[in-house]
């Protein structure tokens, strides 16, 4: 019989058991979210995605996008992440045409006191628009509760709202349809102080979509999702004013490999880091409708250029020692004998599993802080029919073993628990090797 082990991550712990909300990605681990704002309010960074649900009769339109309301979710280390519960609902929105579930992609902003939350839907009312457009809910806290305004922003038709506040103190409104449009907005944040503006000099062929400003030294950067090819890829253009002229500087991320065909992103910074938000189908690997957010840090060139980024499952934050680590969302795998898939095809939240299958397979999780003092264990949570050995080493994979850990052989998971051998202080790189 084959030996092999597996291993579900969120099981793989230092001292205790405890059920959180980690930084790996996807970031949102028990509903499907999309389109991630991000927004730094005081010392916390608060993401509003939009709320991808599956469609069934009567609910939604099958087979395609169905959103019916939004949540906010935060977290002052981008490790442990609170979610806030729903915020604005299609039904209780006074302009919203009701069950029509098109709350796409939101944003928000902080001004005077006040959290100003955009988003689109359908109106019942054609005379606002035919097709979508842009309201307001508005609160005294980045969490709610938002209060919707009775009705949406006048001359405004179109996706995907983003809202920029330049440092003279003038605010913006960008938004999509077909073109990416700007306008000015009025102090009270919810009225039109210009007329929309085409912004010109982006791609003429492909769909466009998804704008996000921002500014950085001087340059704004104008981001967005584009169809160059088959999916949306994230690009960017770059200007001297918030309304441009705008000149296409390169590519932030490229199309998804597994074929998810939307991308949107927000990007922000935080404790002097860069950071990108985005999404992909990972509870959802053959339904791009369901999708779920991410993030990854992001860096600039000595240019002001922006260095395009890799995905990855690690994602960003510090993992606590004395916390679940989830290695199936790994830093890198070894080319042989180990792989990652989910734990049940049918129920795909309860997340994946390691499996290792291979003497000398590996899996690599950086950025651990195991603090000062010494954890008195480790336990695994593994399965291994023939039974086997998994070693836990930092640094590397020939680096210091900090544990030895026998498998039983058996057809049921068990937690396993061992002595640590030896610890390494601070901030490491954890390999769990089979072997």
């Amino acid at each position: 019989m084959r030996k092999y082990i597996l291993m579900v991550c969120r099981y793989l712990l230092l001292v205790s058991i405890t059920i959180q909300l980690h930084a790996q990605n996807p970031l949102i681990r028990d509903q499907y979210s999309a389109d991630p704002s991000a927004r730094v309010f005081g010392d916390r960074v608060y993401v509003y995605p939009s709320h991808d649900i599956l469609a069934t009769e009567g609910r939604g339109r099958i087979g395609w996008f169905c959103m019916e309301d939004y949540h906010v979710f935060s977290s002052a280390n981008l490790t442990d992440w609170t979610d806030h519960g729903m915020i604005v609902q299609q039904n209780k929105v006074p302009w919203v045409k009701p069950d029509s579930y098109s709350m796409w992609a939101p944003d928000c902003i902080y001004r005077n006191g006040k959290y100003y939350f955009y988003f689109p839907s359908t109106p019942k009312d054609t005379s606002y628009a035919r097709g979508f457009t842009v309201g307001v809910a508005i609160a005294d806290k980045p969490e709610g509760p938002f209060v919707p305004q009775p009705a949406p922003i006048l001359h405004v038709r179109g996706i995907d709202p983003n809202v920029f506040i330049d440092k003279d103190g003038q605010a913006y409104l960008y938004w999509s349809q077909g073109n990416i449009y700007c306008a000015k907005l009025k102090e009270n944040m919810v009225e039109l102080a210009s007329d929309p503006v085409v912004l010109e000099a982006l791609p003429n062929k492909g769909l466009k979509e998804g704008p996000y400003l921002f500014e950085r030294n001087g340059t704004y950067y104008l981001t967005y999702p584009h169809v160059e090819n088959k999916t949306e890829r994230l690009e960017y253009a770059i200007g001297k004013n918030p309304l441009g002229p705008f000149k296409i500087t390169g590519v932030i991320m490229d199309e998804s490999p597994t074929g998810c065909w939307t991308n949107h992103h927000s990007i922000i910074q935080f404790k002097d880091q860069w950071y990108l938000f985005y999404h992909h189908n990972d509870y959802s690997p053959t339904f791009d409708k369901a999708r779920s957010i991410r993030a990854d840090s992001l860096f600039f060139n000595t240019d002001g250029t922006i260095q395009k980024v890799t995905p990855t499952y690690r994602g960003i934050g510090v993992t606590n020692a004395n916390t679940q680590i989830q290695i199936d969302r790994y830093s890198r795998l070894s080319d042989k004998g180990a792989s990652i898939s989910f734990l049940d095809t049918a129920s795909k939240f309860q997340g994946w599993k390691t499996v290792l299958e291979a003497a000398g397979a590996w899996v690599q999780y950086n950025s651990v802080d195991f603090g000062k003092k010494k954890p008195k264990s480790v336990t695994v949570r593994a399965l291994s029919p023939a039974g086997g050995r998994l070693q836990i080493r930092v640094q590397g994979i020939d680096g210091p073993v900090l544990a030895e850990i026998p498998i039983a052989a058996g057809n049921e998971w068990q937690l396993v628990k061992a002595s640590l051998l030896q610890f390494k202080p601070g901030l490491q790189n954890l390999f769990v090797i089979e072997g």
